[in-house]
């Protein structure tokens, strides 16, 4: 069912490059957050009747149980994405990414975020599995990335374009100083391949979301210890998290709060797993805290907004989008700039 969705959103529905309205983004989430429930219910008649032995192991689940679980762990990771877009907002705004081409690139970066979460979930679940310790491990994780979050500066003197990744791949391998349509590798005049921005990009997105599931992937493991709840809560999580960027990418500064939200969510996450073999917390109390949490993050964000001078700083600081429309003196595809499509030479 993902490679189907997969095929049909790069295949069918943006097989033409277009740029991402506010609008579009905001139908496209709705209809991943649509979907995203909506496999709830067959998570429940799969756990109801133990199809295929989910949720009979020693300790069984039951499908009201399971589909409770699912959906705070969906909860969980949708949330603390909302983080990572603030860095991906960064650097696409760091490259100059033309605005049509960056579907394209949060598309294949998701797609590798699939296969990377996947291998960490499968070692988790066995890491867990061999050594119930290791549940204190990740909540310890957990607390220190609330720390670290609370205490980080904020990222305004940080160049994407620096990045020690960047620098190793323009090393490793030759790199084109100009994008070449929505290619990740072109041909140099002196006819070697090499490598487009629009792949360093790439790169540092899928670096990105390695990071950040470092903290979101345990922090599932505090919900559920199944490994199909665990796994496709995360996958609708990232599938939603494109739509998500493009209907979000020029709001962030409006929901300032939801950072320290999320710093509190993690916190209480990391408490929860240190507990976790003394306090049992029930599924629907956990679904509620995790609520309250981000929805207090949501509503004083809205009640105390930011002054039209530190948003100004914020959508300059992050490349803030308009509503699918560029904006005076944004650079256009075609001409010869850093960071632009060009095609003065062969593509590949």
């Amino acid at each position: 069912m993902i490679l189907g969705i997969l095929a049909l959103d790069l295949g069918v529905l943006n097989k033409k490059d277009h740029v991402i309205g506010f609008r579009e983004a905001l139908k496209w989430t709705t209809v991943w957050v649509t979907v995203s429930i909506a496999f709830d219910v067959a998570v429940y008649f799969l756990y109801e009747h133990h199809v295929g032995g989910l949720g009979a192991g020693p300790t069984p689940i039951d499908g009201t149980t399971a589909a409770l679980l699912y959906l705070t762990g969906y909860l969980v990771e949708y949330s603390l994405s909302v983080d990572n877009i603030f860095v991906i907002a960064l650097i696409i705004s760091a490259f100059r990414v033309p605005r049509p081409y960056q579907h394209r690139v949060l598309f294949w970066g998701i797609l590798g975020a699939l296969v990377l979460r996947g291998a960490m979930i499968g070692a988790g679940t066995a890491l867990l599995k061999s050594f119930s310790w290791m549940i204190y491990v990740f909540g310890g994780i957990l607390i220190l990335s609330a720390l670290k979050m609370a205490l980080e500066k904020d990222d305004e003197d940080k160049d994407p374009t620096k990045h020690p990744l960047v620098r190793l791949a323009k090393r490793l391998y030759p790199v084109s100083d100009k994008m070449h349509g929505h290619d990740f590798f072109t041909r140099l005049p002196d006819g070697r391949k090499a490598m487009t921005p629009l792949f360093l990009v790439l790169i540092l997105v899928e670096a990105t979301d390695v990071l950040f599931a470092v903290d979101s992937i345990p922090a599932v493991f505090a919900v559920t210890t199944d490994p199909f709840l665990v796994f496709t809560s995360n996958v609708f999580a990232i599938l939603g998290l494109r739509s998500l960027y493009f209907a979000l990418a020029g709001m962030l500064g409006k929901f300032h709060h939801l950072k320290h939200a999320l710093v509190a969510l993690m916190a209480f996450i990391g408490i929860k797993m240190l507990l976790s073999h003394q306090y049992h917390m029930p599924p629907a109390v956990s679904l509620g805290v995790i609520f309250a949490i981000l929805a207090a993050g949501v509503g004083s964000s809205l009640a105390f907004p930011l002054s039209a001078a530190e948003l100004a700083k914020h959508h300059a600081r992050h490349g803030g989008h308009d509503e699918g429309h560029d904006k005076p003196g944004h650079d256009k595809p075609g001409h010869d700039k850093p960071g632009q499509a060009t095609s003065d030479t062969t593509q590949s």
